[in-house]
């Protein structure tokens, strides 16, 4: 069995942060499955391994629909936690089958691929629009003025969320997701308890409203489902809500502000998009592949299973490392080469098995979008002042990309 040396791979060490690659590098030398004692976790961080594991039904994403806390070897969340757990837990993303299935069922009638194309027209205009807004101001920060307002729009929109209800919903989004990161403080889990008690007031709120007057949008849906005889409690629709805002967009606008530092840092690669904007589908892979905005997927271990002749144990937790994945040489050629026109290009950054993100065509569609307007509407984009990253790492992003014209 590898055990990892804490020095290489450190999620709470700036350095490691702002460049967590070559300890990716190292991992990937140490072995298949590696134990990392501060997170208790088993790591696994070759593509391979992490492609077949995440198709894998001897682990979840839960345990609770087979087994206590106690039961499992675990210790329940403390008991003020309650409202973010109540909310995370009832969401797809953190389901097993049957309810996994149920739910994804409904909210994949959404997500359609004519339905997606349909929005296309309107991501354009939308995207068209937040970058002229940039271009008369001179320039601004990319992320405030572009990558996020275009998702939050777009999935907001879906949802049926009125555009001046919208402002708390990125900070709300925020501080629920400072739960998925390894370790997360005292502060940080009483920002998402407050957020998760407020988002969901608000979600119920409109859940009444929508009873009351029904209109085109994904809420409506579900409560017409519900009505109809498919299952799906309040407290998975607000749960079900919750997950499409924080999915649909916070993987976006990382990408987006990850994305375009990316290539300011490989300035021969963005003059090579700039000159023949074909590039822009194989760009937004690529992109992807190589900084992609969730680092770290975590998984259960719902019976015993071997990894290269280590056994890891039922009740274990299984850390599969997507930014080391993307970057494995046994998959991809000059892996850690930003490469805009490579043509075999399997990254999982939208996962794979049951939990694939049901959301990544329109986020495609919405990467391509901004790209593309940024391109023909700011050709002279360039960078005003190095970015500040986020001290994040299982959701990888930046404070801020300051750009002028």
């Amino acid at each position: 069995m590898a055990v990892v040396d804490a020095l290489s791979f450190d999620p709470w060490d700036p350095a490691f942060v702002a460049d967590p690659y070559p300890a990716y590098a190292e991992l990937r030398e140490r072995g298949r499955v590696i134990y990392y004692e501060p997170t208790d976790q088993w790591l696994v961080p070759r593509h391979a391994d992490v492609s077949a594991l995440l198709r894998e039904r001897r682990l979840g994403r839960t345990y609770q629909h087979r087994f206590t806390h106690e039961d499992f070897g675990r210790t329940a969340p403390p008991a003020e936690q309650e409202p973010f757990h109540t909310l995370n837990d009832h969401g797809m993303l953190d389901l097993e089958p049957p309810d996994h299935t149920r739910i994804r069922r409904l909210v994949s009638k959404a997500f359609t691929p004519r339905t997606v194309e349909r929005l296309q027209p309107y991501v354009r205009r939308l995207a068209g629009e937040l970058v002229d807004r940039l271009v008369e101001a001179g320039g601004g920060d990319l992320l405030s003025d572009v990558a996020e307002p275009l998702p939050v729009a777009v999935i907001a929109e879906m949802l049926g969320i009125p555009e001046s209800d919208r402002g708390p919903l990125r900070p709300w989004s925020a501080d629920i997701c400072g739960m998925y990161e390894l370790s997360p403080s005292k502060e940080t889990a009483a920002r998402a308890v407050r957020a998760s008690v407020e988002f969901s007031e608000y979600l119920l709120e409109l859940i009444a409203a929508r009873r009351k007057e029904p209109g085109d949008d994904l809420i409506s849906g579900l409560i017409a489902a519900h009505d109809e005889g498919d299952r799906l409690t309040e407290q998975e629709m607000i749960s079900t809500a919750v997950l499409l805002l924080n999915a649909g967009h916070e993987a976006t606008v990382n990408a987006t502000v990850n994305g375009w530092w990316a290539l300011f840092r490989n300035p021969e690669q963005l003059a090579a998009l700039r000159a023949d904007h074909s590039l822009v589908p194989s760009a937004v892979e690529e992109l992807m592949r190589y900084d992609t905005p969730l680092q770290l997927f975590e998984r259960w271990v719902l019976d015993d299973i071997e990894i290269d002749g280590t056994t890891v144990p039922r009740g274990a937790e299984i850390a599969m490392l997507f930014g080391s994945a993307n970057r494995d040489p046994a998959v991809f050629a000059d892996p850690d080469r930003l490469d805009l026109g490579r043509a075999e290009n399997p990254h999982i950054s939208f996962s794979a098995g049951i939990h694939y993100c049901i959301g990544a065509p329109l986020a495609r569609i919405e990467l391509a979008a901004s790209m593309t307007a940024l391109l023909e509407r700011a050709p002279t984009l360039a960078l005003a002042a190095e970015p500040l990253r986020k001290p994040n790492f299982v959701i990888r992003g930046l404070e801020g990309l300051s750009v002028t014209l």
